[in-house]
């Protein structure tokens, strides 16, 4: 992406409506291609593109397959998954950068977009970071506290997040918790210092 050109945003996505809605709130800000299927999908992806909104379940090859084949091509784009599917700990083994569930609201799909720009700028141990966050994040906003206590998945990620933030933090300079973590990037990332 050069400095002239807008961000590219591909729309994975079997509901043209949907489609055409997503197009529709993007498209002022962002160059905005559309697929109907995850083959599609595939065929317009290219080093061109920043973010992929990839719906979950779609008939052929399926959001889980589409991101699994991003991955293999080893492009430098961020995954958004929005979906109607209900998160569960399978989400752990998936390659994604932020997981929407539907319905969204425009707010919400700028903001994601905008979050995983800003994150394509940070090294690949911030985007792991973030990545390993987000799917903290829609575990717990999904499934209760026994449950997630009960997983040993979810213990293992939260260890692992753990001992990225200690590395991070003494990178950037003692941060506290997630909240800091979070504020201290979002810092950085709009030119600030501290």
């Amino acid at each position: 992406m050069s400095e002239s050109d807008p961000p590219v945003v591909l729309i994975v996505e079997d509901e043209p409506d949907v489609a055409e809605t997503y197009k529709l709130w993007l498209e002022g800000e962002y160059e905005v291609r559309m697929a109907q299927n995850g083959d599609e999908g595939l065929e317009l992806l290219d080093e061109s593109v920043d973010v992929v909104l990839l719906d979950r379940m779609m008939p052929g090859l399926s959001g889980d397959e589409v991101l699994s084949r991003i991955r293999e091509r080893d492009l430098d784009c961020r995954v958004a998954m929005v979906t109607a599917v209900e998160p569960d700990f399978d989400i752990l083994e998936m390659g994604f950068d932020a997981y929407l569930s539907k319905p969204i609201r425009s707010e919400q799909l700028h903001e994601t977009v905008t979050n995983l720009l800003d994150r394509s700028e940070y090294d690949s141990m911030l985007q792991e970071y973030y990545a390993l966050v987000e799917k903290r994040a829609t575990l717990e906003a999904t499934k209760s506290g026994a449950e997630l206590a009960e997983n040993d998945q979810y213990a293992d990620l939260d260890d692992e997040i753990e001992e990225m933030q200690d590395g991070l933090s003494d990178t950037l300079g003692g941060i506290e918790d997630d909240d800091d973590f979070i504020a201290t990037l979002r810092g950085l990332s709009n030119g600030e210092e501290n």
